[in-house]
């Protein structure tokens, strides 16, 4: 199941500059809280459909960054930028993401990871600097579905890991 669309009052002072995405995962809220903050996992499921992702760095702690590069399915490379700003384990993630540390667009995403019975309710509400870089993300680099395909990566990811019993 997945919702895209503002989860706030519509007078809220950052509706016009925010995407939200979310998606109920078949998995217990500490497995799906993992899958999200360990590199290990993270390298097999981040990003959209046919995207790829190489780890430069990673350090998951308040004030510590992820550095890595999504590789496009045309070939295209991106480089990413991460920090961490508040981890509530296994509640609540605040990140900044930009293209490196000093992108003056870097944009601020908070990641709430609740029980639904024993499922978990992934929620990602990203927050852009203006409403014009929301617009851009959305339309040029189609941040909607590709949040929404995100989240149905890391749900494919923790329900076949569940299922196979794996954990790396």
């Amino acid at each position: 199941m997945k919702e895209t669309g503002p989860a706030v009052p519509p007078d809220s002072a950052t509706t016009d500059r925010e995407i939200v995405v979310s998606q109920v995962i078949d998995a217990p809220r500490e497995l799906v809280f993992e899958a999200f903050t360990e590199v290990r996992h993270l390298s097999r499921w981040w990003g959209p459909q046919g995207f790829t992702t190489t780890t430069r760095s990673f350090e998951f702690r308040v004030g510590g960054a992820w550095d890595f590069v999504m590789h496009g399915p045309d070939g295209t490379d991106y480089q990413e930028w991460i920090s961490w700003t508040e981890i509530v384990a296994p509640e609540r993630i605040a990140l900044l993401h930009g293209e490196s540390r000093e992108d003056p667009d870097a944009f601020e995403s908070i990641l709430t990871f609740t029980a639904d019975g024993a499922a978990t309710r992934v929620e990602m509400r990203t927050v852009f600097p203006t409403r014009q870089l929301r617009d851009e993300a959305a339309e040029k680099y189609h941040a909607i579905e590709g949040g929404r395909q995100t989240l149905g990566k890391l749900a494919d990811y923790v329900t076949g890991t569940t299922r196979s019993g794996a954990d790396d």
